[in-house]
């Protein structure tokens, strides 16, 4: 078969491929604890459940409009309004299946060959493949631990050329649980500015934060024509198998993004939207008390990798991940991360999967259980030892 060159661009998620592993020593046998799929591990809280059945009771099981049905925009308008403190309609929502297709539809709409991306590093692995995808070229821009994964303000700086046309953020942040402070966010706003570059906020762990208030670069002077802001469904509300993400865009770039939904989805699933609204206009005690859990299985493994020789491991304000260097172990991260699953039978992530600037360091979800998260502390320390 001989395939398009560009999908030799086309990179993965490497988390997909540790739990491809770590599923097939399961068949052998093997007691794995899993430690490397960003997924909270509770149920989707039962007003939203109760929500998508009654709507499927209630024969919403046909197509919708292509950016999504004009309840849920303006719940979403009206939410980030209120959270992120800014003038919001449903003209500016565009509503996909997941929130992966907002990363991929802003990069088709804006990217083209010969232009520039920049793109946190380490990040989320699929930035730099959509980025390489559509021909444009990947700048990485180190998030490096003695910043507290921040961004070096300077170095941004020097980055920046005639050629950049996106600057993509992602706090709270994946791999590193790092949240952006509002200088840092304020220096990308000022380049933004100057530029007049476009900025891809990713704010999907917006709600999974353990310190201060949640601050958006859409929210600070002149940013919001130029901010495209993701959010969704899944880690808020543990609804990722429902897929259910979106948009907050221009209302001109709103329009194209929309086609690409046209060309590529037709639209999201009638039902899982009318969950959506359940989601944002239910009760939050559930997301809450699921953060508090959080925070103490944070607090937990932060505290035993760091009693692990050759472990160093910062705390991270948000998101569910700790990311510890281990380059004191004498191991490479891939070689440690292979042993672990192999030997200690504790499935985590290779940082090199999210970028150069993350090789010596490994990916550890926490969105598991108290006793399992301690099981695993005792096996890596073991087999550290």
């Amino acid at each position: 078969m001989r395939l398009a060159r560009r999908m030799n661009r086309l990179g993965t998620e490497a988390a997909f491929e540790v739990l491809a592993r770590a599923r097939a020593l399961e068949a052998q046998g093997r007691h794995i604890i899993h430690l490397e799929i960003g997924e909270p591990d509770f149920d989707t809280p039962p007003h939203i459940v109760e929500a998508a059945v009654e709507a499927l009771h209630n024969g919403q099981t046909h197509y919708t409009p292509s950016a999504g049905i004009p309840a849920l925009r303006q719940a979403i308008a009206r939410h980030i309004s209120r959270t992120r403190s800014i003038e919001v309609d449903a003209e500016h929502v565009v509503v996909t299946p997941g929130a992966k297709p907002i990363m991929f539809f802003t990069i088709l709409a804006l990217l083209q060959r010969g232009d520039e991306a920049i793109y946190p590093d380490p990040g989320f692995p699929i930035y730099r493949s959509m980025i390489e995808f559509v021909g444009a070229r990947p700048v990485a821009l180190p998030l490096r631990e003695e910043r507290n994964f921040g961004i070096d303000t300077d170095e941004l700086r020097s980055l920046v050329t005639d050629r950049t046309r996106l600057i993509i953020l992602n706090s709270p942040h994946n791999p590193t649980g790092g949240v952006l402070t509002r200088a840092d966010l304020e220096a990308v706003a000022e380049v933004a500015r100057e530029r007049n570059i476009m900025v891809l906020s990713d704010e999907v762990y917006e709600r999974i934060r353990y310190d201060g208030h949640h601050a958006s670069i859409a929210s600070l002077p002149g940013m919001q024509p130029l901010t495209i802001l993701l959010d969704g469904f899944s880690k808020t509300y543990a609804m990722t198998g429902w897929r259910l993400g979106y948009g907050v865009m221009p209302a001109e770039l709103a329009a194209r993004v929309n086609q690409l939904m046209i060309n590529s989805n037709s639209c999201t699933a009638a039902f899982s939207q009318h969950a959506a609204i359940a989601a944002l206009e239910g009760p939050q005690d559930a997301t809450d008390r699921m953060v508090a859990i959080f925070r103490e299985r944070r607090d937990l493994i932060v505290a035993g990798l760091n009693r692990i020789p050759g472990f160093r491991c910062a705390q991270p304000t948000g998101a569910f991940y700790v990311f510890p260097n281990v380059e004191g172990t004498g191991k490479s991260s891939r070689d440690l991360a292979d042993y672990l699953l192999e030997v200690a039978g504790v499935a985590v992530l290779d940082g090199a999967g999210f970028g150069q600037y993350g090789r010596g360091y490994v990916r550890i979800s926490y969105a598991n259980s108290i006793q399992n998260i301690q099981q695993a502390l005792e096996r890596i320390a073991s087999a550290v030892a």
